[in-house]
């Protein structure tokens, strides 16, 4: 983990309530897909935790929703505005385990994290599908990002107005695949698990105080010890969670 000053290069709108943030500074402390960082917001005592969309050397790009005051604030804020942030947190994604055909499945504010993924599974030439679970057509967003990376793309609608009508447990059903990676509500995590033929990894989301492991405010129950979603997570695998 490290502090570091970041500087906002865009801030736009791409969905409902959903906006991309590109910022720039020094994002070394990043090593995984599947981090996420937390950010000082303006007039506010605890940080507000994001995960990483992408990011490269110099660059950091986040996707975040609308949903209370502390990310109100951020959609407010415009280029040139210098950011405190706490880079590097979280255990990240292990590839190790995914075979040739893995699944990656966002939903919703989960979608973000997916996207570093794919592009470093697409880079090792592994054959990916991304199942993308969205309330509406209005919530839609990256589709075609993940298409450009070369994977092959579903995306369910709760509505029935964009896509396969239903929730991403109606898309998995068709799918062939040798490993899973997944991000988002919990409830949707629960009608995977139901459903899933492989291991996996689930990428829990969950409030947190710190952010890295000192006040145990996210600590949760699993077959083996206690883990804090913040520092042992927020990736666990499927083999270790209490339901």
């Amino acid at each position: 983990m490290k502090q570091e000053i970041f500087t906002i290069e865009s801030n736009k709108k791409i969905a409902k309530d959903i906006f991309l943030m590109t910022l720039c500074g020094d994002t070394s402390a990043i090593t995984a897909s599947g981090q996420f960082v937390n950010i000082q917001i303006d007039g506010l005592y605890l940080r507000r935790p994001i995960s990483v969309c992408d990011y490269s050397d110099g660059k950091l790009i986040l996707i975040y929703k609308v949903v209370g005051k502390g990310t109100e604030i951020m959609s407010t804020y415009s280029a040139g505005k210098e950011l405190d942030i706490l880079v590097g947190l979280g255990n990240g994604y292990n590839l190790d385990k995914c075979g040739d055909t893995p699944l990656l499945i966002g939903g919703g504010v989960g979608v973000p994290p997916m996207y570093n993924l794919c592009k470093k599974l697409r880079d090792e030439g592994k054959k990916v599908t991304v199942i993308l679970g969205f309330n509406s057509k209005a919530d839609v967003f990256f589709e075609e990002e993940f298409k450009s990376l070369g994977a092959n793309v579903l995306i369910t609608t709760a509505d029935g107005s964009y896509g396969i009508k239903g929730f991403v447990t109606d898309a998995m059903k068709d799918v062939e695949y040798s490993y899973f990676f997944t991000c988002g509500p919990e409830p949707m995590f629960k009608a995977i698990e139901a459903v899933a033929k492989t291991s996996g990894q689930y990428s829990f989301e969950e409030k947190m105080g710190c952010g890295f492991g000192a006040c145990m405010g996210c600590s949760c129950k699993t077959k083996y010890r206690n883990k804090r979603i913040c520092k042992d997570g927020p990736v666990l695998e499927r083999e270790e969670i209490v339901w």
